[in-house]
């Protein structure tokens, strides 16, 4: 709110209405959250989770919006309703710089104060004029699951990608290709996020390539399917198999050694994080100096008794 337009338009509103005043003193805030999530994606439940328990505990508003398809000109166009309404902040994914950047900065251009979250780069969120970035460097992480990987005797792998229309995403299969210190080539594989047809294609390739003993899925709408396909052909168990993120299924098959490890990023601080940030920005004007990276970290079996607690809610 130290900018010379917020300023302009707080005053401005200040002449028609006043504000509303919580019982602590202080006025009430109302931020956004528009995320790239279709309905269906209930990954994004802990998301929603995280911006509720910050909602509660700085006191203030917070609304959660998506594509219920998961359409990102529909988003685009969400993002545009939600700064047409004036709150004093709005956290979005980039899930689509092309797309989505232009509304993105005309939200900025108006004197609303932006964080971006989970999608996009902290070199994106600067050229937009966000505040920051909450969330995992994709890339980064990529790079460390296939170090870890190569260790753990991958030498030739399927990446089952389904947010191909998100390049971010795909940095994860980049890196974790570099880890292994393999050319990516034709091992990323364009699932979709039909559940049959991912285990299909699954099926396929496996077959087609019985030399990969390592798969990589980028989170819960790719890993159900593939965790189903290798049951189905008998592998559940006896090839390496790491997923980023986590979920219900996923917890399940990291306990059932199915899964070797799953990446998390954190999504409940990339929720919750934004909310209390510019809350105390909005308040006091203080800002973290960096941006907040919420992951890589590994989840293995060993470690599972507090994410299996709270898989699906807060982890």
């Amino acid at each position: 709110m130290t900018s010379l337009t917020k300023k302009l338009a707080l005053a401005a509103a200040l002449a028609v209405a006043p504000f509303t005043v919580q019982a602590d003193g202080h006025a009430t805030l109302n931020y956004v959250l528009v995320s790239h999530a279709p309905d269906s994606d209930s990954w994004w439940n802990t998301i929603k989770n995280g911006i509720a328990l910050a909602g509660e505990q700085v006191s203030v508003n917070v609304e959660y919006r998506n594509p219920p398809t998961g359409d990102i000109a529909d988003m685009a166009r969400i993002i545009e309703q939600a700064a047409a309404s004036s709150p004093d902040g709005i956290i979005t994914t980039l899930a689509d710089f092309d797309v989505l950047s232009g509304p993105i900065r005309d939200a900025v251009d108006q004197g609303i104060d932006v964080i971006i979250m989970n999608t996009g780069t902290p070199e994106q969120a600067r050229e937009v004029g966000a505040l920051m970035y909450v969330g995992q460097p994709e890339y980064d992480a990529g790079l460390a699951a296939g170090i870890r990987a190569k260790g753990e005797g991958v030498t030739k792998f399927l990446c089952v990608n389904h947010a191909i229309q998100q390049p971010t995403v795909g940095e994860r299969c980049r890196g974790y290709a570099d880890g292994l210190g393999i050319e990516l080539g034709d091992a990323m594989m364009d699932s979709g996020t039909d559940p049959a047809e991912i285990k299909n294609k699954v099926l396929a390739y496996l077959s087609a390539n019985p030399d990969v003993d390592g798969i990589l899925t980028l989170g819960p709408v790719s890993a159900d399917p593939t965790i189903a396909a290798l049951e189905e052909n008998g592998m559940a168990g006896d090839i390496h198999f790491g997923t980023f993120d986590l979920g219900e299924e996923i917890v399940k098959a990291i306990k059932g050694e199915v899964i070797n490890w799953g990446i998390d990023q954190q999504p409940f601080l990339q929720a919750y994080m934004p909310v209390v940030i510019l809350a105390n920005w909005d308040r006091y004007g203080v800002l973290p100096g960096n941006n907040i990276n919420s992951g890589p970290g590994f989840v293995t079996k060993d470690g599972l008794a507090k994410v299996e607690e709270f898989a699906g809610e807060y982890r």
